[in-house]
């Protein structure tokens, strides 16, 4: 119990947990290096980060349901 406890935990941190990335393209890049303040460079690029997260999310939760589903027949069949 203290094991899955312990897994559960970990893994809360470190979707909690922000990491710095940099997710802008070339030709975007070098287009937005040449603004002096960088506020519009970091916009787009937490932007690109933030679109880059859903598709993972809802491929998460796809298994997750499939998973549910899979050992809800497995108890529902040894029941029998």
């Amino acid at each position: 119990m203290l094991i899955k406890s312990s897994k559960f935990y970990i893994s809360i941190l470190l979707f909690l947990v922000e990491f710095s990335a940099s997710a802008q393209c070339a030709m975007c890049r070098a287009a937005l290096e040449s603004e002096e303040g960088g506020n519009k460079a970091e916009a787009i690029n937490n932007g690109i980060v933030y679109l880059m997260a859903f598709p993972y999310i809802m491929v998460a939760i796809v298994f997750y349901v499939v998973y549910r589903m899979k050992f809800k027949k497995k108890t529902e069949s040894e029941a029998l």
